[in-house]
């Protein structure tokens, strides 16, 4: 619910005429019907003084954000969680630590997607060191290229999945579990 409709709903609730409001807070009616229909954003102490006449918590109105706020942080948040999962195409462990810091205060699901990717990548690089070991022992590159195949298959699933809002799962050898996105 939009801070307007929210103002809207308690005015009528109370059985207040926009004229009233304006009488009680100072300020003009059309401002009060551009507040009410979305068209302007009040500032803080207009919304205040509205609260004040309302008889109402001035938090209410910064509880709730418009919902293009809402989802706009949503697919921001999703895109910084894809990239960590999508850092997990390299074996490289500063690409994630470097998003991970980064975002760890704004994003608190960041952590267990940051602990999913470095195990998996820990993995992964374990995996490439056993294939190098059979390279070099039967000169056979098709092992390390399945690996690596592999974990970048499993990176750009979890990836897509993450950005889609779905769960992601990472097999790996420190853990098996399916991560739920909240």
């Amino acid at each position: 619910m939009t801070i307007g409709e929210l103002i809207k709903e308690r005015r009528l609730q109370l059985g207040m005429t926009q004229e009233e409001l304006a009488n009680k807070t100072e300020i003009s009616i059309r401002t009060i019907q551009r507040i009410e229909n979305d068209e302007v954003d009040p500032r803080a102490y207009t919304l205040q003084v509205i609260a004040k006449a309302l008889d109402i918590d001035f938090s209410i109105f910064t509880e709730n954000g418009s919902d293009e706020d809402k989802n706009l942080e949503n697919n921001n948040k999703r895109n910084w969680l894809a990239l960590i999962h999508l850092s997990g195409l390299l074996p490289l462990f500063f690409p994630t630590i470097i998003i991970w810091n980064r975002k760890k205060v704004d994003i608190k699901e960041i952590t267990d997607h940051y602990r999913s990717v470095i195990s998996f990548q820990s993995t992964n690089l374990f995996a490439i060191l056993c294939g190098l070991w059979v390279f070099y022992w039967t000169k056979r590159p098709f092992v390390i290229l399945i690996i690596l195949l592999l974990g970048g298959f499993h990176a750009i699933r979890n990836t897509l999945k993450v950005l889609n809002g779905k769960p992601y799962k990472y097999y790996n050898l420190f853990n098996f579990k399916e991560k739920k996105q909240k």
